[in-house]
C-alpha cells in the first residue's frame, strides 16, 4: 500500500506540531510492505482551500526529520540518510493541493499511490465554512479529483494549549479510523473528512465515540479588519481558537485614503455554536459532544435542489427567456 501524506501546516515546528508524531503512528500501523511518502508545504498554508499557484515556479527541498520532534536538516538536493534521520521528505513552496498533484505525478512517477492523507490539521475542519476554506480538505480534494481515494484529518483544538498527552491517543485513533476507512471504502465516497477533538476523553477507556456525520451547512461573515483600526481586541477574538491568527494586529499607520486590511476573523459562533443552531447528526453536532466525526464527501460542489431536476425530458429544462 502506497500512501501520499500532505498537510497545510508545513514541516514539524510550532505551527505544525502534529505531523511528525502522526507519521510515525501511521507507518507503524500499516500492513507490512506499505510505505508513506511525505510531500508538504515549506510553511503555513492554512485557509487556502484547493488553490494552486499557476504563474510561479514551485521550488522543492529535501527535509530529513529526526526524533524526538521531527526537526531536521533541509537541503537542495537529495542525499543519503544520516544517523537518527527517519526518512526523506519533500517540502514545496506551494499550496497543499500543489503538493498533492506534484507528489502524485511529478516526484514519484514510478509509484502508483493508493491513498492521499491530508493532515492532521491544527484545528477542526467541521462545517461547510471551515471545510470549503481548508487547505487540509483542499489537499485531499486535489487527490480525489485525480481519482485517488483521499482522507482529510483534522484535530479540533479545545484547550489552549492542548496537553501533549492527548497526541499519542489521537494519533492512534486516527490510524485506526484511517485503516477502517481504507478497508471498508464506500464506493460512493470520493474522500472523507475526519475531525478528532483534542479532549480529556482521549485519555479514558473506551475513548471517544465515533459517528458517521453530515456536513453542517453554516456561514461566516466578515473575516478582515481595516489595518489602521485593527486592535488587540481583534487579536484576542482569534488567538484562543483553532483558527490561524495570521499577522499580528498591531495598529498600522498608513497614508490616509490608502487601503490595508488584516486577517481578523471572529469565528467563535462557528467553533462553539449554540446547540440549537447545529444540525443533528452533523460534524459540528459530533464535536459539540466531544465525539469524532467522519463525513463522506464528493469531490464536487453540491447542486441545490430544483424543480427542473424532476423533469426526465431534458428539453423541458431548457430556459425560455
Amino acid at each position: 500500500m502506497h500512501i501520499l501524506l500532505v498537510n497545510d501546516d508545513g514541516p514539524p515546528g510550532h505551527e505544525s506540531p502534529f505531523i511528525y508524531g502522526f507519521y510515525k503512528f501511521l507507518k507503524s500501523s500499516l500492513p507490512a510492505g506499505s510505505d508513506v511518502t511525505v510531500v508538504i508545504p515549506n510553511g503555513q498554508r492554512s485557509w487556502i482551500g484547493k488553490a494552486y499557484h499557476i504563474k510561479e515556479i514551485t521550488n522543492g527541498f529535501y527535509y530529513y526529520p529526526k526524533d524526538p520532534d521531527g526537526l531536521g536538516e533541509t537541503t537542495d538536493v537529495s542525499r543519503p540518510l544520516k544517523d537518527g534521520e527517519v526518512g526523506e521528505w519533500i517540502l514545496l513552496d506551494g499550496t497543499p493541493s500543489t503538493c498533492t498533484n506534484i507528489g502524485l505525478y511529478n516526484l514519484f512517477p514510478h509509484i502508483q499511490f493508493d491513498f492521499v492523507i491530508s493532515g492532521p490539521n491544527v484545528g477542526r475542519n467541521s462545517s461547510a465554512a471551515f471545510a470549503m476554506s481548508s487547505g487540509t480538505v483542499g489537499g485531499a480534494m486535489a487527490g480525489a479529483l485525480t481519482g485517488v481515494r483521499s482522507i482529510a484529518l483534522s484535530y479540533g483544538i479545545v484547550k489552549h494549549p492542548s496537553p501533549p498527552s492527548y497526541l499519542p491517543p489521537a494519533h492512534a485513533l486516527s490510524a485506526r479510523i484511517i485503516l477502517s476507512l481504507i478497508n471498508n471504502w464506500d464506493e460512493d465516497a470520493d474522500l472523507y473528512s475526519v475531525n478528532i477533538p483534542l479532549v480529556d476523553g482521549l485519555l479514558s477507556e473506551p475513548g471517544l465515540d465515533v459517528y458517521w456525520t453530515s456536513l453542517w451547512r453554516n456561514r461566516y461573515g466578515k473575516l478582515f479588519k481595516d489595518a489602521n483600526k485593527a486592535s488587540r481586541k481583534d487579536e484576542e477574538a482569534t488567538k484562543n481558537s483553532d483558527v490561524p491568527t495570521g499577522a499580528t494586529l498591531e495598529r498600522v499607520d498608513q497614508k490616509e485614503g490608502t487601503l490595508h486590511f488584516k486577517w481578523a476573523p471572529d469565528l467563535r459562533s462557528i467553533i462553539r455554536p449554540a446547540e440549537d443552531t447545529v444540525s443533528p447528526g452533523s460534524d459540528a453536532w459530533a464535536l459539540l459532544r466531544d465525539a469524532v466525526s467522519v463525513t463522506p464527501l464528493k469531490a464536487a460542489f453540491a447542486e441545490a435542489s430544483h424543480d427542473a431536476f424532476n423533469k426526465t425530458d431534458l428539453a423541458e429544462r431548457k430556459w425560455k427567456l
